[in-house]
This record gives structure tokens, C-alpha cells and sequence, in this order.
């Protein structure tokens, strides 16, 4: 195994104290960009929504954690005023609810829901925001010779890890014939997709979390915010430092809860994992979990478990699931020829490996 030093680590200058003024234009944009009404009195602010944490020169650190989309929602940021904090940390929130109204397959209502009924009858209108991510999508799936596909839903599908159900060998097959992001028709100017057959279904959990993470930063940007993290489940994005100090991320060991395999200190950046441990079920000794490689409908197993940091969520998580299916070799391969992109995987046997530019940076301390 790679001892793995620190990735990034620099200094921000420190946000000055801010003025009253700044918090009036502040709440202003909250209510713009939200709807959120921003109480004046700060004893208003719930605390079981808002938590306060730790003092750091003039401020705090507050923080939130929601279930949404399926996942564990957290915001955590600093600031020297609650309300100013609570109502940027309430505006994330709000945002990864409809994000979820509009993409969960879970939810009947829901855009995607929408598409995956119709969309092998007739084109479905599914909107600006959400056409452009499943293009998006599609370019992942040209970019990574189809490892990444958002219709492994096909087959997705007709897993239950909760119940450990898996599909039979004819509904398998029969679902993995479904499976090829050629079979989405996508129309830009009239902002619709249709499927090309039947039993085709879309699921966006390889790029969704990134994106509404990428979303939430954005919000807190808007809103002045300059050190904060928000994360969905495996996927983090972190703006600044914590007050001077890196933020540090821990890489879980696959088969070890209490256990990392490596330690991150971070700032500026996203990390998303993709990892066989999070929804699975075993059966005579194999490992059903829900990251599925396209080509054969089943779950993907040469690696436990893949971590990979760049710029922007919505990116880092799409890569984390390609290369958690491309395999050890492949995978690599591809975030080597990538600019600003860093990889850690924990193959099949639990040996860890890296990305180039890692091993350099090793090489160079």
C-alpha cells in the first residue's frame, strides 16, 4: 500500500468581520434565491435544523445533517452571524429537496419517474435543468468507452439489497439488452428524451449527489459563504480552509468500519467515493452491491472501493463510478490522461493503488 501525504493544503486570506450592511444584502439574497424568509430574531432559528459548533476567531462553525435523496445531507460552514448561517445552511437544504422532487426515480412524481414510464412510448418533456444533465451523463458514457451509463437502471432496477433479491437469469438478461445509452433520443431544441425500446430505464445515483453538491457550494458561494463543506453521502465539495487548517477527509477502509485506509487533508476541492459497502447483500459468498457494470448487468467487483478528487462534484462522482467499473488498470489509465483529477482505488484483494500525479507527489516529500 501507498503511504499517501497530503493532496492539497494552502492558505486563504480570512474573510473580514462583516458589516451591517453585508448582512442585510446577505439576507436579501437569501430570500431571493430561496424564498426563505430570514427571522430576525436569531432564537427563531431551530436549533435541532442549525447546530452551532465550535468557536474559530469572531465566529462559528454551524452545521446540518438531513436525510435527502436517499442519503446523509451535510452542511457544515463558518460564519460570524446564526442567522446568516442557518438561512444559507436552510437554502442548501431546500435546494436537495428539489433536486430530488425532480430527479429521484423513487419518487412517482418526479421528472425521472416521468421518463422512465413514458419515455419508451412517446418523447417526455423533462426541462432545461435536467436534460442538461443527463447530456452531461452521455458524455461520461462516450468519455469512458461506456463504463458509465445511466441506463444500468435496466437492470438496477430489479436488485432489492435491502430484501437481498436479485433478478433471475432471464430477467437479466432481458434487462442488460436494455442497457446502451444510445437507446436515449435526446431532442435540444424541444428539451425531451424517449427511449428507443422498451424496458430502458435511467437513473442518475452516479451523478446526481455530485451535482446537487456541486448546487449546494454554489448557494453558499452566492451567499458570501468562503469556508464550507457540503456533502451527499460519498460526495464532498469544500470551499476554503478551516480557519487556517486543511479539512481533513478520511478514506473508509472497505471492510472496516472503523478503519481508513488514508487520511486527506483538503481544501478547494471534491471528493466523491464510490464502494461496494454501502448497499449490498452476499449470497454463497458473492458480493451483490449496487454499483453495476453495464456491459453485464451485475455488479461490478474488481475493486472495493474508488476515491477520486477534482474541481467539481458532479464530475468526481460520474469518474468514481467509471473507474470503480473500468477496474484497477483501465481506471487509472483514464484519470492519468485527465488534467486535475487524482484517484485512489482498494482493489479486489484490498491493496490500495494511486493516480500518477499522487505517486508524485509522494516522490517529491
Amino acid at each position: 500500500m501507498q503511504n499517501l501525504s497530503p493532496v492539497f493544503f494552502a492558505l486563504l486570506m480570512l474573510a473580514p468581520a462583516v458589516s451591517a450592511e453585508v448582512q442585510s444584502a446577505f439576507q436579501q439574497k437569501v430570500m431571493q434565491k430561496t424564498g426563505l424568509s430570514v427571522k430576525q430574531d436569531a432564537g427563531t432559528v431551530s436549533s435541532s435544523d442549525c447546530q452551532q459548533g465550535a468557536q474559530a476567531d469572531e465566529g462559528y462553525w454551524w452545521s446540518d445533517h438531513q436525510a435527502i435523496m436517499g442519503t446523509d445531507i451535510t452542511v457544515e460552514l463558518w460564519h460570524q452571524d446564526k442567522r446568516l448561517a442557518c438561512s444559507a445552511i436552510a437554502a442548501v437544504m431546500a435546494e436537495m429537496k428539489r433536486i430530488d422532487r425532480v430527479m429521484s426515480p423513487y419518487i412517482e412524481t418526479s421528472v425521472l419517474s416521468q421518463l422512465n414510464r413514458k419515455g419508451a412510448y412517446r418523447p417526455v418533456f423533462v426541462g432545461r435543468e435536467l436534460f442538461a444533465l443527463i447530456e452531461q451523463s452521455l458524455e461520461f458514457s462516450r468519455s469512458t468507452g461506456g463504463a458509465f451509463d445511466i441506463t444500468y437502471a435496466s437492470a438496477g432496477r430489479h436488485y432489492s439489497y435491502r430484501d437481498g433479491l436479485k433478478p433471475d437469469g432471464d430477467t437479466l438478461a432481458a434487462a442488460v439488452d436494455a442497457i446502451d445509452y444510445h437507446n436515449l433520443i435526446l431532442d435540444v431544441k424541444a428539451q425531451t428524451i424517449a427511449f428507443s425500446k422498451a424496458g430502458v430505464s435511467v437513473d442518475l445515483g452516479g451523478i446526481g449527489k455530485g451535482y446537487a453538491v456541486d448546487r449546494g457550494i454554489g448557494i453558499l458561494a452566492s451567499l458570501g459563504i468562503t469556508q464550507a463543506m457540503v456533502g451527499a453521502g460519498g460526495d464532498s465539495r469544500i470551499i476554503g480552509d478551516r480557519r487556517g487548517q486543511p479539512w481533513v477527509v478520511g478514506i473508509k477502509n472497505p471492510r472496516s468500519k472503523q478503519d481508513n485506509v488514508a487520511v486527506l487533508p483538503l481544501m478547494d476541492i471534491s471528493v466523491s467515493t464510490s464502494g461496494d459497502y454501502e448497499r449490498f447483500f452476499e449470497e454463497k459468498g458473492v458480493r451483490y452491491h449496487h454499483i453495476i457494470d453495464p456491459q453485464t448487468g451485475d455488479s461490478a467487483r474488481s475493486v472495493r472501493s474508488v476515491t477520486i478528487l477534482g474541481a467539481h462534484a458532479a464530475t468526481t462522482d460520474a469518474l468514481s463510478t467509471s473507474v470503480f467499473v473500468l477496474g484497477v488498470k483501465k481506471g487509472l489509465a483514464l484519470i492519468n490522461s485527465m488534467e486535475g483529477f487524482d484517484a485512489i482505488l482498494v482493489d479486489g484483494e484490498g491493496q490500495m493503488f494511486v493516480s500518477d500525479s499522487l505517486l508524485q507527489m509522494s516522490a517529491a516529500r
